[in-house]
């Protein structure tokens, strides 16, 4: 995947002139979609994210946001590395390379740096997944079936099988579709590299999630049982699924 480099005033964006439009920088205008009343802020993520309603295309954009300690320091700040260590730069690339090996991301339109100094301050933007909801929704709501517990173990291996480690795999970014589809998003850290024993991490972050979001639920199914059926089918090297 191409993606094509403007300057803006402070920084620079990187994007995929088939997606983002004849003015890329439109996207990051937060203020702009407000006044249109197409900007919905998600629930979660901290207040990062958000979808716009751009009429024949819908996107989601995210502010990189810290967590954690750090967030008390500065929220929206990171030190500054260059331009092609910078998080959204990173992350839209590897969307790209992922985005061409077949795996299921949500296509990445654009991505924005502004400098502040020793710092900057990054966004992001890919298209927004149509009739989808994430797995936390879908589980708490009881409506998980064990074909979609099935699904996302295959889908981890085809990602693992091809090297690629999601930093921050949680029930609230694994997303499935109404035919049984499921696709993996937030790749901020993510990266490809060898196949090898690393992939038990990603499978133990999602039970991890999966236990924290169920405490205190009764409504919510048995999380051990969930992760159960996700790593059986994981293993399974006779049900991975094909890359599109």
């Amino acid at each position: 995947m191409a993606f094509e480099r403007i300057a803006v005033p402070g920084g620079a964006l990187l994007f995929d002139p088939r997606l983002a439009g004849d003015d890329p920088a439109v996207l990051f205008d937060r203020a702009r979609w407000q006044r249109l009343g197409a900007l919905e802020q998600a629930r979660g993520g901290r207040g990062s994210i958000s979808f716009i309603d751009a009429g024949a295309r819908q996107y989601v954009l995210r502010r990189y946001l810290r967590g954690g300690l750090v967030a008390k320091l500065s929220r929206e700040r990171y030190v500054w590395l260059g331009e092609e260590r910078t998080r959204a730069f990173r992350e839209l690339r590897l969307l790209g390379r992922l985005l061409d090996l077949g795996l299921p991301v949500p296509p990445p339109v654009a991505a924005r740096y502004v400098r502040h100094g020793l710092t900057y301050s990054a966004e992001l933007v890919t298209e927004r997944l149509p009739r989808t909801r994430s797995l936390a929704e879908t589980w708490l709501r009881g409506e998980a079936t064990p074909a979609d517990w099935e699904a996302v173990g295959r889908c981890l291996r085809l990602f693992h099988d091809r090297g690629v480690q999601h930093a921050d795999l949680n029930a609230n970014n694994v997303m499935l579709g109404e035919a049984g589809q499921v696709w993996l998003l937030d790749f901020d850290r993510g990266r490809v590299r060898e196949p090898g024993s690393w992939h038990r991490r990603p499978l133990e972050r999602l039970a991890r999630s999966l236990a924290k979001i169920s405490r205190g639920r009764p409504q919510a199914p048995e999380a051990s049982a969930c992760q159960a059926r996700i790593v059986a089918a994981h293993d399974d090297k006779g049900s991975a699924p094909q890359a599109r």
